[in-house]
């Protein structure tokens, strides 16, 4: 029996091709607000986390008040951009349909943010009701806090050790692991960069694959190593 039995998505980076959207909005609006830094350093460094905890890292590293208004100035723009630009992740549909284990999204983007995003690029059907973000737990229960797939795992009645999670940032990494979970990471977005698997492979990610259409035989790998080490 596989030790495998449910597969847990992130969704921005993973699903849809959107944290590289974010790093260029995002980057810009720091800039303009004092705090020059690139879109490439965005992705590199906050990928994962929500724009609110990252002001909050920034305003404590660099000692910068950021006014409370850049946090609605964010979501304007981005969900915009993201109506706009945002794509699916080259052949996700095809790998997300070859998995036949329960599969759910765990997320730190708001619900309607990820009905607007797997709806415009056609992935909404594939996960039917099970498509849960972290905001709806409350501010405070975010990634790289482990709350959200402990969550997922609960509501699709999975233990954590039996869930393996999709993951392209060193923060969901961490709370995925934190959660008793294992991890594939993912580098195929195009906010990737030369260190970005060796990063989630040291944040606790088992394996890193770089493109979708590898996946299904990844988690099946997977599945048959732990029955080799159970046997």
């Amino acid at each position: 029996m596989s030790e495998i039995d449910l597969v847990i998505f992130d969704c921005d980076g993973v699903l849809v091709d959107s944290e590289i959207i974010a790093a260029r909005v995002e980057a810009e609006i720091l800039t303009e607000a004092g705090y020059p830094i690139s879109a490439e350093e965005m992705a590199t460094r906050f990928a994962g986390m929500t724009w609110h905890n990252t002001l909050l890292a920034i305003e404590r590293e660099a000692d910068i008040p950021f006014s409370a208004q850049l946090l609605t100035k964010s979501d304007e723009i981005l969900d915009k951009r993201l109506r706009e630009e945002v794509e699916a992740i080259a052949g996700v549909a095809a790998a997300v349909k070859q998995i036949t284990l329960p599969k759910c999204i765990c997320s730190n983007s708001t619900t309607e943010r990820l009905q607007m995003m797997l709806g415009k690029v056609g992935l909404l059907g594939l996960f039917g009701n099970h498509i849960y973000s972290a905001r709806d737990l409350g501010p405070d229960r975010v990634k790289p806090k482990p709350d959200i797939f402990l969550h997922g795992a609960a509501q699709m009645g999975v233990d954590p050790s039996r869930a393996i999670v999709v993951e392209d940032s060193v923060h969901g990494v961490h709370a995925a692991r934190t959660a008793g979970c294992r991890v594939i990471g993912f580098t195929g977005g195009a906010h990737t960069h030369p260190s970005h698997a060796d990063q989630l492979t040291e944040a606790g990610a088992e394996t890193v694959i770089a493109r979708m259409s590898a996946l299904p035989g990844t988690i099946a790998a997977l599945g048959e190593w732990s029955d080799a080490l159970s046997a």
